[in-house]
């Protein structure tokens, strides 16, 4: 069973964003409560994960789709906690909010099934729908995407494999 290390309940604010230029960026998921502020390092494709589940919870949850664009910004110094290994999303019926909780793994060994730490953020539907928002947001301003195979376009350009390479 993972250490919890931290448990925002609830969290002030809760944010997704990216430091660094396109094709290079480190993601971070951060929460503060109060004077404390918790900061973790993510993928680009957890945190797209990440804002999908909200929207899909919060769906089921009778909530009409998310349109708000939020603005949110991470607090400095930045001093990541550790790099996430999972993420999951929850809700507890009992105080409708919506949990976020992100666990670390040993000795960075991502594959390792049993976490050594752990953090949980709890947020109200309107800050689950604003972190969402922002992480979309986050998320598309990254390099832009090959029309035939997907993949990001460095300023290089990239090997394509729809075209044999050209």
């Amino acid at each position: 069973m993972p250490q919890l290390l931290y448990d925002f309940n609830p969290v002030s604010d809760v944010v997704v964003d990216a430091i660094g230029e396109p094709g290079h960026r480190t993601f971070y998921l951060q929460g503060r409560q109060g004077r404390s502020t918790v900061t973790v390092i993510i993928e680009k494709l957890q945190a797209q994960a990440l804002a999908d589940g909200i929207d899909e919870l919060l769906e089921k949850l009778g909530e009409p789709p998310n349109t708000s664009k939020a603005e949110l910004s991470l607090d400095e110094p930045l001093e990541p906690l550790f790099r996430v290994a999972q993420i999951g999303l929850g809700h507890d019926e009992r105080t409708d909010r919506l949990v976020i909780i992100a666990y670390d793994s040993p000795d960075g060994d991502e594959d390792d099934a049993e976490a050594s730490g752990a953090v949980r953020f709890w947020m109200s539907r309107d800050q689950a729908r604003a972190l969402a928002a922002h992480a979309r947001i986050v998320c598309a301003g990254g390099r832009p995407t090959c029309v035939l195979c997907g993949n990001p376009i460095d300023a290089e350009g990239h090997f394509c494999p729809k075209r044999n390479g050209h």
